[in-house]
């Protein structure tokens, strides 16, 4: 089989494909033209975030029996047609889910201590003590949307905080245990203190956390989003913040970013300027799941997938 992949992976992606006999050109740097000129030459392709691949762009790919993205969202590929040519598509969601769930408990823990801040200014000469007092999780309710690898790994690193976990998955059923209580959204929106998302992008969770769902919350309510920018809408999140209906946000996505998550595109954004200027927002550049070891997990968890998959056929 030749494996076409486009885009900077491990090194141990391409050894652990090669030695099973599966031929690889490993091209990071090739152009989203010449990708389509020459993507009909390949049985698999493995990307990043380098390129949406459309229907117009899979339909090049005359020869595709896969398409494998390292990384945890299928949101820049078009898997609906992909299915309808037989083209298996393929993630490793399992290769950064520690990576994630450990940035979105450092960022709770540094929003609820006002690190940053604190550090900011005493680096500026300030030192003040009573508006950089703390808040505790222990006794806090969490609640959790999407329990799937990252909202399960979350819960894992609250458990030493003595919080109340609670967890709504639409696609899941039966995972409560003396750890995590599984419920219905009402749940949520009754007890929650906190909310986490760990949900993928799609057409369903779009805007999902809209001034209508955030109004729903019987308490004012902190919100962490380490999943995809565009689940929240950031001018409804503002309105929110101003009425402190949401008391803080912490925030690694934002719905700015570019397609290939190389920059946010916020030219004269005021809604931007507002997060950035706030004190009750934390914001980071989509890192959650960049660690030095997500980046190998997430090549080996996909090469077992592909080798798993395919090895016997080829």
């Amino acid at each position: 089989m030749n494996i076409l992949i486009i885009d900077k992976v491990h090194q141990i992606l391409i050894n652990k494909l090669s030695r099973h006999n599966f031929k690889v050109e490993y091209t990071p740097f090739l152009s989203p033209g010449n990708v389509i000129r020459i993507i009909g030459n390949y049985e698999g392709l493995i990307i990043r975030s380098k390129l949406q691949l459309t229907k117009q762009i899979i339909a090049k790919g005359k020869n595709l029996r896969f398409i494998a993205r390292v990384g945890s969202g299928l949101e820049n590929i078009d898997t609906k047609y992909a299915s309808s040519k037989n083209i298996i598509c393929i993630n490793s969601p399992e290769g950064n889910r520690n990576a994630v769930a450990e940035h979105a408990l450092g960022m709770l823990l540094c929003f609820f201590n006002k690190i940053c801040s604190a550090n900011t200014e005493i680096k500026q000469g300030t030192w003040d003590r009573d508006t950089n007092t703390g808040i505790e999780l222990t006794g806090k309710t969490i609640g959790i949307i999407g329990y799937g690898n990252t909202g399960n790994q979350f819960s894992k690193k609250l458990s030493a905080f003595d919080m109340n976990i609670l967890a709504y998955d639409k696609y899941r059923t039966g995972f409560g245990n003396d750890l995590v209580k599984e419920v219905k959204l009402d749940e949520i929106f009754n007890k929650t203190d906190i909310l986490s998302l760990h949900i993928p992008l799609s057409a369903e969770t779009h805007y999902m956390i809209n001034d209508n769902f955030i109004r729903k919350f019987k308490k004012n309510i902190y919100l962490i989003n380490t999943a995809r920018g565009k689940v929240v809408c950031t001018k409804d999140l503002i309105k929110n913040i101003k009425t402190k209906k949401i008391l803080g946000a912490m925030l690694d996505v934002l719905e700015y970013e570019s397609e290939n998550l190389s920059n946010i595109e916020v030219n004269n954004n005021s809604s931007f300027e507002y997060l950035k200027n706030s004190k009750n927002v934390l914001l980071t550049p989509h890192v959650a799941g960049k660690s030095e070891i997500s980046f190998q997990k997430l090549s080996e968890v996909l090469a077992k997938k592909i080798i798993e998959k395919f090895e016997a056929i080829y």
